[in-house]
């Protein structure tokens, strides 16, 4: 069978998900179950795997579904521990404080906040704390869901202390002679090349990223303001742009002279000590302060059974540093956890749950329960027990609340995950071809040939989309890449480096962090809805990088990166000037129309 019919035959579980979710708009626990039933025909009738295999990878998805389960329940137990006890009316009013306008809010939570947390964390947890929080200062659940999936881009290489770079990229590129024979050439370690390829990384994230925070704002008020309007939300270009490099800017410095490990954390926190004090003294903002229409004008779909009564005063007073308290201590012990040179990681990670050769495969099964987010979140919420003096039965409602949140996410999760377990699992077979994202990938190699940096970072961002992880595409693709690019003539770490970018976008749209953060606030079954607008940016993100990575190759002239550069730049310009345009409310309409 030629290259290109295998390869159209690979897009059918990816196209099952976006005909079903996406285009349908069917709630993910209906959506889910059918893409994996086709996932599986494909894999045993095309790619002729056999049944032992199919059933210990969608076992080994549904491991991975319970462990994101946990950290689901961790982030909404910690809020609704939170709420209970008094806490999140003090942390409420302290963003009222810095800024009642809820662009501004939402920039400092989800991009600055949010990217702080993604350093410490990954797992796509820090969605599932950034939403939740969002709601509880007063956001529609499905606005605060989509400004945290926004997040889960430009920080997600570096997330979990740099796993996408030093274990992901390291991973699918060690041991390789094509590859040890050309670091060999350069006359630097293996370590020092991996570092390298970390800090081309934060060039290309720190270039496009500069303006996520914008689009954040863009699609929030277009989306889910009074006005529908983008114009509401090009008024704060200035603050957001600001936000954007404040980020940034630290993000890679750290990634180019300290190494992967740090880049999202430092730059997060960085960015938090720099914008926080400027939005307090209204450093370009605008004059108008821009809210949400009154709740009960918002659509039935907005909301999700996450409420907060932002009216009900609290059970008790908590002070400033005591309501944020847990928030800190969440991302100090994320830090310390998984930091490789401290004994803690260690340590966590020696309690595994283990099963080899499942069903006479060679996949294994495994899993740290200590080691994975959602434990520390319920230890926190645990910590709050008795640092807010909190009562039996206000734990056990919000304990109660949590579980009955968490079970309805269940169902979805435990079919998407094993849907894309059997999609990458699917290499192992009597056809002989390579797995289905593998095949996929040639495909689209042979189409684009020596244009390929331009759809490196979709590849990438397909990874990240099927797999849930950049980690995973990294380890997934980060050899093929490799491989082109020395078939191209290309430089291979900058290859590489699309390659994790795209990774990264693809969080935006991953079917499973869309879940999970939609559950996180009790909003489920409008995945699709939230993937036809988080595809928005992802879309942005991969075609900016792409003729980035051209560029930097290639360097400006008549060539299809400078096209792409020039097209880019060109509607953001555009956009922005259009959005800060005299326009009238009744154009803007015209254009959600």
């Amino acid at each position: 069978m030629g290259i290109g019919t295998l390869a159209f035959l690979a897009t059918i579980p990816i196209i099952s998900v976006f005909l079903f979710l996406v285009i349908m708009r069917w709630p993910a626990k209906k959506a889910m179950p059918i893409a994996l039933l086709v996932t599986i025909v494909m894999a045993m009738a095309i790619w002729r795997v056999d049944g032992n295999q199919v059933a210990a990878a969608a076992t080994k998805g549904v491991v991975t579904a319970l462990e994101v389960s946990l950290i689901v329940f961790g982030a909404i137990l910690l809020l609704n521990t939170l709420k209970e006890s008094g806490a999140i009316y003090t942390i409420r009013q302290g963003f009222m404080s810095i800024s009642p306008d809820r662009r501004v809010q939402a920039i400092i939570v989800a991009w600055l906040f949010g990217s702080f947390l993604e350093g410490a964390a990954g797992w796509g947890a820090p969605a599932t704390i950034v939403g939740p929080l969002l709601v509880a200062i007063g956001f529609p659940a499905m606005g605060a869901v989509m400004v945290a999936l926004l997040l889960q881009s430009t920080p997600v290489s570096f997330g979990a202390v740099g796993t996408p770079i030093l274990v992901g990229v390291s991973t699918g590129l060690k041991n390789v002679p094509l590859v040890d024979k050309y670091v060999s050439d350069l006359g630097i370690s293996y370590d020092a090349y991996i570092n390298a390829i970390g800090g081309q990384v934060a060039i290309f994230h720190g270039i496009i990223g500069i303006f996520i925070p914008l689009f954040m704002v863009v699609l929030l008020t277009f989306f889910f303001g009074k006005n529908k309007s983008l114009k509401e939300g090009f008024a704060v270009w200035k603050f957001a742009v600001f936000a954007g490099i404040a980020f940034t800017v630290p993000y890679a410095l750290v990634a180019n002279f300290l190494g992967p490990e740090f880049p999202s954390l430092i730059g997060g926190l960085v960015g938090l000590a720099i914008v926080v004090p400027a939005a307090k003294r209204g450093f370009l903002t605008p004059k108008d302060v821009w809210d949400f229409d009154k709740k009960e004008n918002w659509a039935p779909d907005w909301t999700g059974k996450l409420t907060i009564n932002e009216n009900e005063k609290p059970v008790r007073n908590i002070s400033t540093l005591s309501a944020w308290l847990p928030y800190l201590l969440v991302a100090i012990l994320l830090v310390v956890t998984r930091v490789a040179y401290l004994p803690f990681s260690t340590w966590l990670k020696s309690w595994e749950l283990k099963a080899e050769n499942l069903f006479g495969t060679s996949i294994t099964v495994s899993s740290m329960p200590l080691n994975i987010p959602g434990t520390i979140f319920i230890l926190v919420a645990v910590v709050v027990f008795f640092i807010h003096r909190m009562k039996v039965e206000e734990v056990t409602r919000a304990t109660s609340d949590s579980f009955k949140t968490v079970a309805s996410a269940i169902a979805a999760l435990i079919f998407s995950i094993p849907m894309v377990q059997v999609f990458i699992n699917s290499g192992v077979n009597a056809s002989g071809y390579e797995s289905m994202p593998i095949v996929l990938a040639e495909g689209i190699s042979h189409i684009f040939g020596a244009n390929w940096p331009l759809v490196a970072p979709t590849v990438g961002a397909i990874g990240a989309f099927v797999a849930g992880s950049n980690t995973v595409s990294n380890m997934m693709f980060g050899l093929f890449q490799f491989g082109v690019a020395d078939n191209i003539g290309a430089n291979p770490s900058v290859i590489v480096a699309l390659q994790a970018v795209g990774g990264a976008a693809g969080n935006m749209i991953c079917v499973h962090n869309v879940v999970a953060a939609s559950a996180a606030v009790g909003l489920l079954g409008k995945e699709g809805r939230l993937i036809r607008k988080t595809l928005i940016p992802m879309t942005y993100y991969v075609i900016f990088a792409g003729g980035l990575g051209y560029v930097w190759l290639n360097g400006f002239g008549l060539n299809a990166g400078t096209f792409v550069l020039a097209t880019v730049a060109l509607f953001t310009v555009f956009t922005i000037a259009k959005g800060q345009s005299k326009s009238s409310h009744k154009d803007d309409r015209k254009l959600s129309a």
